[in-house]
């Protein structure tokens, strides 16, 4: 294919007339004056008078040295997405760019369209100045609260991932991504330069990343900026990208430069498109992107004390921190400020001019009034089909055996089918999904991929919404970008692994509890997880494979946001994972194996169950009509419960006097008081399902200690005796690993006869036959390399539902 680049149709960058190049400048001295305005002011925001101590705030907070450089991108944004009719979003990597993004919002008037107690005056400008890092005000970063923002960066990492999740399925929309030079030294950005890889030109819309490199961190140099300019080219042109580059310190020769940049970027990415869309062009195209290189605090003061300032790492935050205790860097500070001629930028109701304002578009396609940015306005309801024509026959439990997950990727790929003409629900996983038994979606769809293809390659689409890469953190920030610009989706994941995006979810649900708050943000679909390839069933795969603790830190998050189900079979993940993809502004992980398992309950039991969340399984106990059990066995997870219906079996054989109850929980937000979770259970239910005062021994799939922590209130708690995963784990056989951790039928049976009381003189010789039978396990798979005959050939032999 030819290079778009010379396509004849294809128009040169323009050139900046003076009026335009005026224009331009002086909207960005706007933005850089608000932004120095909102560190520093709390009063005086016109300068009206010469300041005083009193103008400014007693703590200084926030970030100078990235904000010219992302005034500037915005600026010339700004141009051509009025010049071209543009529908465009802005994903702000250097999160400490906050005064900057905030300062274009309320420029614009998109913020004050937002929040009308900023109107678009002096008396506006003064409460923007104020609230900026002040007690009830907003925050530093560009955060929720910032009207045209998908991304907080406060945690740097995540830009050009996010970028790339916005784009994918909006086909006309643009989306820069700024990505500061600080930012590209981490593991998660360098990952995402290969997302480009996996952009479809037909289907996708385009980014364009604009890589700032302004040279320091907070107190160093940055690697890239110190990189040889052949190096760097030959490391991004390595990475599928065509570099432009704009390099300088002179305001009116960058501004021409970035404007022929941007003209030139537009064109092409506007090129490779047409060659797709039109002429069936199949080469993955070799996108453009910015570098762009100019000082760390341009325009601000050059020195400070003495010391340089400007275009050093010391303009990173606050460049004159002695204001109000040093008169000359009062002094300093208005000379600075007046250096921008507020009195040319401003009339003297504060209000922009018409040449502040020239560049700028109109209604939503401001980049702080875009509906991509408030993915809610965008948001249809999932086309779900009908459980019922996917859910498995269970005539009786425990009669027969399904995959859960291959169950549910059935539910999925009909689901794939029905969203193939809109395009809005994708499944993302670190090359798992078939792995992970969710292979029926390539049924529906393929794997997203423009790279090359072999021809053992199988199920590779370039059109494919099935998204595979060996990244969790791309994974993970592609579907947040997905979902926060109107879409749905689900990460499918082996569950030791996604502590690989700790972090990441952590910033994802502070973003919508706080969301949650602003009643202009509409609510978005959940971020779903599905954990499976879970602790018990990877045996095989060893101990580095072995751990069940995301769920432990989700549930260290806001109750409002994040919701832990544990689905026993395969109809109650059906009936969870429906749930799921119908909810909102949620964080929901859910953990189920992919090996096969019993089939418990019917549909119509699952969907009981679940909407209850925790209940007793009457048909699995041996409860005497009335009164209080002698035990209660819980469990949540499927390999618990399953152990625990052997323990139940065991019980019921040996000791038939014994009444046990039987209750699982797939909602184990259930465990915790009311108080704490809307998912909880006030103390009256949680008492009359698993008692105030008789033994409580419950199997859980994950770390026991959780358990506890979530009931530790409960009245009933000092009976409450947890199994769990302790760090035993290896490659051995699947029922060793529940041995190895005390999580076993024959334990649990040891458990209920120690802790009933009276029982454990009446019952030593089954408590001895027990413990005999986990000797005989031992030896028998070190001899055999499998499990005890009477272990892998159980079925359920109680009573039936």
């Amino acid at each position: 294919m030819s290079d778009p680049r010379d396509a004849s149709d294809t128009p040169a960058p323009s050139a900046l007339s003076d009026e335009e190049l005026a224009a331009l400048d002086a909207h960005w001295r706007a933005v850089n004056y608000l932004a120095v305005g909102q560190i520093y002011l709390m009063a005086n925001p016109l300068l009206t008078r010469p300041l005083t101590p009193e103008d400014i705030k007693p703590r200084l907070l926030g970030h100078w040295g990235t904000s010219p450089g992302l005034n500037l991108v915005h600026t010339h944004l700004n141009r051509i997405v009025k010049d071209r009719g543009l529908d465009a979003l802005c994903v702000w990597g250097p999160g400490h760019g906050g005064p900057a993004v905030l300062a274009n919002a309320w420029l614009e008037g998109s913020y004050s369209e937002t929040y009308p107690d900023v109107p678009r005056t002096a008396e506006g400008m003064g409460v923007l100045f104020k609230q900026f890092s002040f007690p009830g005000g907003v925050p530093s970063h560009v955060a929720p609260e910032t009207p045209g923002s998908i991304h907080e960066g406060g945690e740097l990492g995540y830009a050009l991932t996010h970028a790339y999740g916005a784009a994918f399925d909006h086909p006309d929309l643009l989306v820069t991504c700024v990505i500061g030079d600080g930012e590209a030294e981490t593991g998660p950005l360098a990952a995402s330069w290969h997302a480009n890889k996996f952009l479809d030109p037909v289907h996708d819309g385009a980014v364009l990343p604009v890589l700032h490199l302004n040279g320091y961190k907070i107190a160093n140099p940055t690697v890239l900026a110190r990189l040889p300019e052949d190096e760097l080219d030959a490391l991004l042109r390595g990475y599928g990208h065509d570099p432009l580059y704009v390099t300088g310190d002179d305001p009116a020769a960058v501004h021409r430069a970035m404007a022929a940049a941007m003209d030139t970027a537009a064109n092409r990415l506007a090129a490779h498109q047409r060659a797709a869309r039109e002429d069936g062009a199949t080469e993955r195209p070799r996108w453009p992107m910015i570098v762009l290189r100019t000082p760390k605090g341009w325009t601000g003061p050059e020195e400070v004390d003495g010391l340089p300032v400007e275009n050093t790492w010391r303009s990173h935050q606050v460049p004159l921190p002695g204001v109000r205790e040093n008169p000359a860097h009062l002094r300093q500070l208005e000379a600075w400020l007046r250096s921008y001629r507020p009195e040319e930028l401003f009339d003297a109701d504060g209000r922009p001019t018409e040449q502040v304002l020239a560049c700028v578009p109109e209604g939503t396609a401001r980049l702080g009034s875009t509906p991509y940015a408030n993915g809610g306005l965008l948001l249809r309801a999932l086309p779900l089909p009908a459980l019922e024509d996917h859910a498995v026959r269970v005539d009786r439990p425990g009669s027969a055996l399904h995959s859960p997950t291959q169950v549910l990727g059935g539910f999925l790929e009909a689901v794939m089918a029905a969203t193939a003409w809109r395009r809005d629900f994708r499944v993302v996983g670190p090359d798992e999904t078939a792995s992970n038994r969710l292979q029926d979606l390539y049924r529906a769809t393929g794997k997203a991929w423009q790279a090359r293809t072999l021809p053992t390659d199988e199920h590779l689409a370039r059109d494919g919404r099935v998204m595979e890469v060996l990244s969790e953190h791309l994974c993970q920030g592609w579907l947040e970008g997905y979902l926060l610009t109107g879409r749905h989706g689900l990460f499918s994941s082996y569950e030791a692994f996604a502590h690989i995006v700790d972090s990441m979810v952590n910033q994802h649900i502070k973003w919508l509890r706080t969301a949650r708050r602003l009643p202009w943000r509409r609510p978005i679909a959940s971020l779903n997880y599905l954990l499976t390839s879970h602790v018990w069933r990877q045996d095989h795969n060893g101990f580095s494979h072995q751990d069940p603790g995301f769920v432990d830190h989700v549930l260290n998050k806001s109750p409002e946001v994040v919701r832990v189900y544990l689905p026993p079979d395969a109809n109650t993940l059906l009936s969870v994972a429906d749930h799921a993809l119908r909810s909102r502004d949620y964080v929901n992980v859910i953990v189920a194996g992919k090996q096969p398992t019993f089939d418990w309950l019917t549909l119509q039991q699952a969907r009981a169950h679940c909407a209850r969340g925790a209940g007793a399984w009457e048909w699995a106990g041996t409860e005497d009509g009335g009164r209080e059990p002698d035990v209660v066995l819980g469990c949540a997870g499927d390999v618990p419960t399953q152990e625990v219906l052997a323990a139940a079996d065991l019980l019921r054989h040996h000791l038939p006097e014994l009444a046990v109850r039987v209750v699982n929980v797939v909602d184990i937000a259930r465990m915790m008081p009311n108080e704490e979770h809307p998912h909880g259970m006030t103390d009256a239910e949680y008492d009359a399902l698993f008692t105030r005062d008789r033994p409580v021994i419950f199997a859980y799939h994950g770390y026991p200690w959780l358990i506890h922590r979530l009931a530790y209130r409960r009245t009933g708690h000092a009976h409450l005796h947890v199994r769990g995963y302790k760090e035993e784990g290896t490659t051995t056989t699947p029922f060793d690993m529940v041995v190895r951790n005390d999580l076993d039928r024959y334990r649990l049976v040891m458990d209920v006869i120690d802790r009933v009381p009276g029982l454990g003189v009446r019952a030593v010789a089954v408590r001895q036959a027990m413990a005999d039978t986990r000797t005989r396990h031992h030896a028998w798979i070190r001899e055999h390399g499998v499990d005890l005959p009477e272990v892998a050939e159980w079925s359920w032999g109680g009573r039936q539902a």
